[in-house]
Parts: structure tokens; C-alpha cells; sequence
């Protein structure tokens, strides 16, 4: 994918690869971009106006992030930090930080949202429309390789259930997503609805000034304390050079979690008991764990929850925060009336209740003059749509830190672009086998999928249409898969177009 020139009808608005979105993933796809091939032309484009995607997103107290940092670090440049649970801030600092040490920074279009992607097979190119928030202006770039790293939830709002009297509560409501600035919980009674990572990390956050936080959830979701900080991390660091730290500590951590999820996977009421033990060991005697701790549902069928050396336990312990399982019935001028018939008097009510699922964006389709239906694709490598012509997307895991599945889908990406300038194939889209069965795209039971999964294309049942969350496998099989299998070239009327 060689660079055109003005001459060959590429103006100042074409790239050989469009990332869309400056986020973790799009940092992260750049790097690889930048280090792998050089000699290619990128641009970003990003519709809000900084960096960092959900870590500049989400001002909620307390943010942070639920998986390790020195896997959910990129691997081209390693977390160094002593936490490894670190903090939104810090987490965004790092991503800016990249972004501008690498020159990334420069190669970034702010306030600009993709709203439709053309692809001409004859010219091998993209024609993406482009809406500039500032302006309400449109343009076009034209580009060979699209490449969507806007994750899979919609950045404008998120989800909360239409509760009853909402209209009638004299206090404040808020979601996490959309949090105040000016907001001061110091001194007053706060409810905070959910039990999802949200939630269990602003309870701790918000008790440490409020007069009494109330995580109030309908069911119980799995928690685990781990360590802020990690001891082999430390000890490694003192005692070898810094990229053989990074990688001993890389290793037993991908280790240590693909263990605790393959175990529940195969052995979920042991896990549940171990779970279960671990919250027992961290709350006072006679504590009802079985009510607020114990889920109905195995281990892993949602993500677990993660909280920093205990900390919502503390928070409980301490008599700062405590937890009501049960349902809203209707909120009240001065707090939520419960399907039970108590009452939570609030000041304030924070809706951690979920987010908005948006597939790519929300940008639509069209190849040669046809709208692509991506609810009808299927998913190639966790990574290619069919459908798509010169078409990727980065999809992290679920079960273990987002960045190490971007880290092998951007390799990847550059191997299929080397084969296609060798090969002098300018275009490349997956070939469905028709025997190939459909299943879900995200097969995860937490509501915000279950609400949306229908919007998205569907994986198959069988390799490589099956979409992995088993970094060990994908990091073997994606490094000796050959580019070519279950790949298409068709030709191109101007060959080297991009």
C-alpha cells in the first residue's frame, strides 16, 4: 500500500490507512502502523476534541482501570508505573504521552466524526464522509485501509432505565458517563444503582466524603480485591534489566488470568467457592455475603469485578457505604421506594446502570454502490468483516485487558498490508465459507450486550470465523496464520491505487 502521489488523483486528503478514533486502540494501531511500515501514510481522526477515548471520556471519582496495567499496557512502550491498578488520569496521561512521544499526535484530526464509508473496488479506495462537530461542516478523505478503533459503546450517552417518579426526586441524578464537574457529594446521602465495575469503583470513591453511599443492585455480581500496586513487578524491576521485568511480569499475569478464567469456565462452583471465601475473608463476621455477594449465575458468564486492595470492602466495613439488594419500585421527592417497601433517602442517585452499545461508530456503509448491512457480515479473525473490502476493526477481550487483543490484531493488519503490496492485490475482503454456522457477536451475558447484540455482524462457530478471547491461542495462532486463508483478492481496475 505505497503512497499516491498528487498526480495520480490523491489530493492532500488521502492516506493509506484512516484510523478512526484516538483512543487506546487507535494509539495503540498507530504505533504498529509507524513502526512496521514506515513508508505507509495514516492519518486519525477522532470526533471528540483530545485524545485518550475512554480514559478522557469517563470523570467519574474514583475511575480506574479494572484490568492490570502492565497487560493493559501497550507493548511497544510498557507501563512503567509501580501501580498496577492505576487510576483514569494516570492511565490517560499515559496515552497522551505516547501519543506525543511517538510523534502520533501530529497524524490526529480532532472534531471529526465518520458518518459513511464508500469503497470502489475498481479504485481500490474509501471515500469516508466526514462531519466536523466545530463547524457542522462535511468533507471527505479518501483512503486505502479503514481501520475502526471507536470500541463498541456510544460516547454520547449511556444507558438508564426509565424509572417511575424520576421527575417527582428533589436531588440529583446522574450517570457516571456524563458526569458533573461541578458536583459535590461532601456531606450528603448518595445512591448509587448498579453493581457493575462503575459502580463497585464510585462507592469507595464517593465514600470517602459523602455522609453514606448505598450501592443499591438488583443481583449480586462477582468481586475481587486485588493488590494496587504488584510485588513481583517491584522485585523484578529491582533485580532485572527493564524489558526482562516487563516480560516476566507480562507473563505471569496473562498467566494468572487465563487460569482463573479457564477454571471457572470448567470448574465453576470451585470458583465460586474461592470467590466467595475471598469476600468472606474481607468483610466482618456475619456479614450476608450469600444476599449482596454471591451470584446466581458462574463465574466469568460476566466479567468480574475488580477493587483494589478491597477497598469497597473497607468502605463497608467502615460503615461508610453499604449495600441494598433489591428493586427500585419508584423514586420519591427525597430518595427511591423499593419494591419491598423501604425507603433510601438520597441526595444524590448515580445511574451505574450500563451502557449504549454502537457498532463502529455508527458509521454506515456502502460498497460499489450497495449499502452493507453489517448486521448480516460475520466476523473474520475478530478483526474483518465480510463484506468489507480492506476493512478492520479492533476488538480487545472481555475477559482480560482490552490492549493485549489490539497489540495482535494491528500485527496482523500489517502482515495482511505487506502481502497485498507484494502480491499487488490492492484489495483484500474475507470469503464466508457457506458451511460456517452463526452465532452472536459477543457471546457475554452482561445486559448492555444482551440489550444491543442484534446491531452487530455475527461470528461463526468454527475458526477462523470465531471470535477468540483466549490471548495465548490468538497470540500463536494470528502469528503463523497465513493472511491469505479465507481471504479474497479480487481485481481492481487501477491496480496500486492507494
Amino acid at each position: 500500500m505505497t503512497s499516491t502521489s498528487p498526480a495520480d488523483g490523491a489530493g492532500p486528503d488521502h492516506v493509506d490507512v484512516l484510523v478512526v478514533g484516538a483512543g487506546l486502540s487507535g494509539i495503540g494501531v498507530a504505533q504498529h502502523l509507524q513502526r512496521r511500515r514506515p513508508h505507509s501514510t495514516y492519518a486519525i481522526v477522532e470526533s471528540r476534541d483530545r485524545l485518550g477515548g475512554t480514559w478522557d471520556l469517563f470523570r467519574y471519582p474514583g475511575v480506574r482501570s479494572d484490568s492490570d496495567m502492565h497487560t493493559l499496557g501497550y507493548r511497544l512502550r510498557p507501563w512503567k508505573d509501580a501501580r498496577a491498578i492505576a487510576d483514569g488520569p494516570a492511565i490517560l496521561a499515559y496515552v497522551q504521552d505516547t501519543a506525543r512521544e511517538e510523534g502520533i499526535d501530529r497524524h490526529i484530526r480532532f472534531g471529526v466524526r465518520v458518518v459513511r464509508a464508500e469503497f470502489s473496488t475498481a479504485d481500490a479506495r474509501w471515500s469516508v464522509d466526514l462531519h466536523h462537530g466545530a463547524t457542522g461542516e462535511t468533507s471527505t478523505m479518501t483512503c486505502g485501509f479503514l481501520f475502526s478503533c471507536s470500541g463498541y459503546y456510544d460516547y454520547d450517552q449511556g444507558f438508564t432505565p426509565d424509572f417511575a417518579g424520576v421527575a417527582d426526586f428533589g436531588g440529583t441524578v446522574v450517570h457516571p458517563q456524563q458526569w458533573p464537574a461541578e458536583l459535590d457529594t461532601t456531606g450528603k446521602k448518595v445512591v448509587v444503582i448498579g453493581s457493575g465495575a462503575t459502580a463497585v469503583t464510585l462507592v469507595p470513591a464517593l465514600a470517602e466524603s459523602a455522609e453514606h453511599v448505598t450501592m443499591l443492585q438488583r443481583s449480586p455480581t462477582y468481586v475481587v480485591s486485588l493488590p494496587r500496586t504488584d510485588k513481583v513487578a517491584e522485585r523484578a524491576r529491582r533485580w532485572l534489566p527493564a524489558r526482562a521485568a516487563h516480560t516476566v511480569v507480562f507473563w505471569k499475569n496473562v498467566a494468572k488470568t487465563s487460569a482463573i478464567y479457564a477454571l471457572s469456565r470448567t470448574r465453576p462452583d470451585l470458583m465460586r467457592k474461592v470467590f466467595r471465601k475471598g469476600v468472606l475473608s474481607e468483610l466482618p463476621e456475619g456479614y450476608d455475603v450469600d444476599t449482596h455477594f454471591n451470584p446466581r449465575y458462574d463465574p466469568w458468564d460476566q466479567r468480574l469485578c475488580v477493587v483494589p486492595n478491597g477497598d469497597l470492602f473497607r468502605a463497608i466495613s467502615d460503615g461508610r457505604a453499604s449495600v441494598v439488594t433489591d428493586h427500585v419500585d419508584t423514586f420519591t421527592p427525597t430518595g427511591i421506594r423499593l419494591r419491598s417497601g423501604t425507603e433510601l433517602v438520597a441526595d444524590v442517585v448515580v445511574t451505574a446502570t450500563g451502557l449504549n452499545l454502537l457498532a463502529f461508530g455508527g458509521m454506515s456503509f456502502v460498497v460499489d454502490g450497495e449499502e452493507v448491512d453489517v448486521r448480516r457480515s460475520m466476523a473474520y479473525r475478530s478483526m474483518m468483516l465480510t463484506g468489507l473490502p480492506n476493512f478492520a476493526f479492533a476488538l480487545g477481550y472481555t475477559n482480560a485487558s482490552w490492549t493485549l487483543k489490539v497489540d495482535i490484531t494491528a500485527d496482523y493488519i500489517c502482515r495482511l498490508l505487506d502481502h497485498m503490496d507484494a502480491a499487488h492485490t490492492p484489495v483484500a475482503v474475507p470469503q464466508r465459507d457457506a458451511s460456517v454456522g452463526e452465532e452472536p457477536f459477543l457471546d457475554f451475558a452482561a445486559g448492555y450486550v444482551q440489550r444491543s447484540v442484534s446491531a452487530f455482524p455475527h461470528q461463526g462457530d468454527t475458526a477462523p470465523w470465531k471470535v477468540s478471547m483466549s490471548y495465548p491461542r490468538d497470540l500463536v495462532a494470528l502469528r503463523r496464520a497465513s493472511v491469505t486463508e479465507g481471504m479474497s483478492f479480487p481485481a481492481t481496475a487501477t491496480v496500486g491505487a492507494r
